[in-house]
């Protein structure tokens, strides 16, 4: 082969080892395009900053014609090898999770009068995408807070070194809310409450009627008055010692003067618990009387107790 010949084609197997390389897909991890994102080998330019990436989410087609173009304007060896050439530049996102919004924005409420521990409803919000390498920081810049209505508006900066900075304005209510004690299942009237019954909720303050449940040492032991159903608050005036006579029962009553101790059976016209005050009627002399009771079926009656008519008793058996 002639040395010119050789010459010739040594020159082109270098040229071409030093050829820049198409990039057909990259994905981005700035906020900026740069030359090197296009073409692998683009030289002493590489750095070179093209202009902004796409937005978190999004992507940008760069055809063979635009590609070419770009080439030539920064001396990068490379030619496009038909009108199909194009580079994709892709910038991946994920979305900024609800939490890290709301709660530098309670935070922010709580300051101007808004409830310590409350919720937001935000109607319409829709988490905002930020790059996937990010860790972005939230500021609240302004924020309003009618107290009457829980209503409030403000804005949000949401900022980090890898992002454009993104505002949000945000419209929406606050509301209060309370830690209970919920029962985990549908409990019965008479249920004596065990520690199992009860599971800690949190539910919206305006939700909650009356004085309810907090702790479990303000309920365990004690018996409920009526059926409360799965996931509502118990409501305290709901719970009673547990009952000690049935309505019904056979009762010993206890009447007690200096030096006398008389002992009689009687009927419960009441149900009661420890320490309450029942009618137990007498089914000897048809009377009732009035008896504190002092453990399981017994009773003591007063001495003064003031015996109730046959029909008095009779209208308390039908209560």
């Amino acid at each position: 082969m002639p040395r010119l010949t050789m010459f010739l084609a040594a020159m082109a197997v270098a040229t071409q080892a030093h050829a820049a390389t198409l990039r057909t897909l990259t994905t981005l991890t700035a906020p900026v395009v740069k030359l090197s994102d296009l073409f692998d080998d683009a030289g002493s330019r590489a750095d070179r900053v093209l202009g902004p990436a796409p937005a978190p989410g999004e992507r940008i087609v760069v055809e063979a014609a635009q590609l070419a173009a770009i080439a030539r304007q920064f001396g990068v060896d490379w030619r496009p090898t038909s009108s199909a050439d194009r580079a994709v530049l892709d910038r991946p996102g994920r979305l900024l999770p609800r939490t890290s919004i709301t709660e530098p924005l309670l935070a922010a409420l709580a300051r101007v009068g808004a409830p310590a521990e409350a919720d937001l409803e935000l109607p319409g919000f829709d988490a905002p995408l930020v790059p996937a390498e990010a860790s972005p920081s939230v500021a609240v810049e302004q924020v309003d807070y009618e107290g009457t209505s829980g209503r409030f508006t403000g804005v949000v900066l949401i900022s980090g070194p890898a992002m454009a900075p993104l505002r949000l304005r945000l419209s929406g209510q606050v509301d209060e809310i309370v830690h209970v004690l919920v029962p985990l299942r549908r409990l019965a009237a008479g249920t004596v409450l065990r520690p199992g019954d009860l599971v800690p909720a949190t539910v919206h303050a305006a939700a909650v009627r009356g004085d309810v449940v907090h702790a479990a040492s303000e309920a365990v032991g004690l018996a409920l008055r009526h059926a409360v159903p799965e996931g509502q608050p118990i409501p305290r005036a709901e719970l009673q010692h547990p009952l000690a006579v049935l309505k019904g029962a056979h009762v010993g009553m206890e009447l007690r003067v200096p030096g006398l101790t008389v002992v009689a059976q009687g009927t419960a016209l009441e149900g009661g618990a420890m320490g309450e005050r029942i009618q137990v009627l007498n089914p000897v002399s048809g009377l009732a009387v009035e008896g504190e009771i002092v453990g399981p079926d017994r009773v003591t009656v007063a001495p003064d107790s003031v015996p109730l008519p046959t029909g008095r008793a009779a209208q308390v058996a039908t209560r």
